[in-house]
């Protein structure tokens, strides 16, 4: 049986009313018309904020977070969150309120409404453990752990062969939940990233298998502007990846040997090869897509949804610069399949200083606008070293009611028309105005 998270609306005008949700998504409850689950506009909910509160969801997990509301948040009687009295609106968006994780039977009320939380496909015991998915490795060391892989490895593990006869030879870099190190392979002396991310353990198997199928998904992806997925396995709650190695390091790391930010034409240049590759991507075939049945078949498209400058790596061969999109796949993988730790919101739904309202409004339903708004957000930074919009407060409120500030009030040196440009590419309300990688890279073309 499928995990869903299940909200029934047991008071106030919607009673009666569910809405389920069945795969990884972020929603906002309010009085806009973007909202869902969205409540009436009218005197007798006045109480309740345009958008008052986010559901991070990721069945089984799902979280809760006011958003400085003027009458506040509250989860089983207690409130969790509340702009202070004579605060305004902007005022409120000011504030950052923490999480809350909910588990089946849990009430969320605004006003009059009442949601009650309920969680199918799993044990009530399960149900009532929030944060099931994710252990604690505690103080393991990624290369401690990745040293030991691969000994086991050399040593005939079956469950390791694809990462047999490699040596390690640095590492690249650490997150909070695993490392990234060059390795070589001993036969060819080809060089690769391996990734290892520790110390994840799915209990789930339905999220296990969502888990690998998005990898399926992102093996299948073959352009020069992508980073290869290579080979990919887990062990002992452990998944680590070989992928394409990019001597260049990322466009952040050029940023900074740049002094802050990239010309013109070097940064016209990168973002030409990235939308060739979200072109590709868009429309590339891949094998396990939701049909309209319920079932799994070959499908068109993936879409990113985490298009920044530090997923944006570069390779240097024979002089010739290529530039490469990474993570294609690869965090939506582990933040699907429930291995995304407990930091889920403005990470794993994406980076808030990156992403398009419409993004933080239902991130199950984004479509590939998303990533040529991303991509338009990236230019913009390489431009000015600053982001597109002004981040104070709760950074998924300031994407809903902000927009991006022009390019030139950032850096009046851009020129007229490129600035014109990029601000109009990044207009997010009520819609975003490049749908696709083509007309972006046509209109950038065009004033080249």
């Amino acid at each position: 049986m499928p995990t869903k998270v299940i909200l029934t609306t047991t008071e106030g005008s919607l009673k009666g009313k569910e809405f389920i949700f069945d795969s990884r998504t972020t929603c906002i409850i309010g009085r806009s018309p973007e909202c869902n689950p969205k409540l009436p506009d009218d005197e007798a909910h006045r109480t309740i904020s345009r958008y008052h509160c986010l559901l991070d969801i990721n069945p089984p997990d799902i979280r809760v977070r006011d958003f400085g509301s003027r009458n506040g948040t509250f989860v089983n009687g207690k409130k969790i969150g509340q702009r202070e009295p004579g605060q305004t609106p902007e005022e409120g968006a000011k504030l950052t309120f923490p999480e809350y994780d909910l588990k089946t039977n849990d009430e969320i009320q605004l006003g009059d409404t009442v949601f009650r939380v309920s969680i199918e496909g799993m044990t009530e015991v399960e149900a009532n453990q929030p944060g099931l998915n994710v252990a604690s490795g505690g103080k393991t060391d990624p290369s401690e752990n990745v040293q030991q892989l691969l000994q086991q490895a050399d040593a005939g593990n079956l469950n390791l062969l694809s990462i047999q006869g490699y040596t390690l030879l640095k590492e690249l870099g650490r997150g909070n939940f695993g490392a990234v190190f060059l390795a070589r392979y001993n036969e060819t002396r080809k060089e690769v990233a391996l990734k290892v991310m520790l110390p994840y353990v799915a209990t789930n198997p339905q999220m296990r298998e969502r888990f690998l199928r998005e990898i399926d998904n992102t093996q299948a992806l073959n352009h020069p502007n992508i980073i290869k997925l290579l080979n990919s396995a887990s062990y002992n709650g452990n998944f680590f990846f070989t992928l394409e190695y990019c001597d260049g390091g990322s466009v952040v790391d050029l940023m900074q040997r740049r002094g802050g930010k990239l010309s013109i034409n070097e940064a016209i240049s990168i973002i030409m090869q990235v939308l060739d590759g979200l072109e590709y991507a868009h429309q590339a075939e891949i094998p396990y897509v939701k049909l309209a049945d319920g079932s799994f078949g070959w499908g068109r498209g993936l879409i990113h949804r985490d298009l920044k400058p530090s997923n944006i790596f570069i390779t240097n061969n024979n002089g010739e610069r290529t530039v490469k999109i990474a993570d294609y796949g690869l965090a939506k993988a582990f933040d699907q399949a429930g291995l995304s730790g407990q930091t889920r919101s403005g990470t794993k739904a994406g980076t808030p200083a990156f992403m398009p309202r419409q993004q933080v409004i239902n991130f199950k339903y984004a479509k590939p606008e998303v990533d040529i708004w991303a991509t338009a957000a990236c230019l913009y930074f390489m431009l000015t070293g600053a982001f597109p919009r002004n981040f104070v407060g709760d950074p998924f409120l300031a994407v809903l009611q902000t927009n991006a500030v022009p390019i030139r009030e950032r850096d009046a040196s851009i020129p007229k028309q490129l600035a014109e440009l990029i601000d109009q590419a990044l207009v997010d309300k009520p819609e975003i105005y490049f749908k696709d990688a083509v007309s972006f890279k046509q209109a950038l073309s065009s004033i080249l």
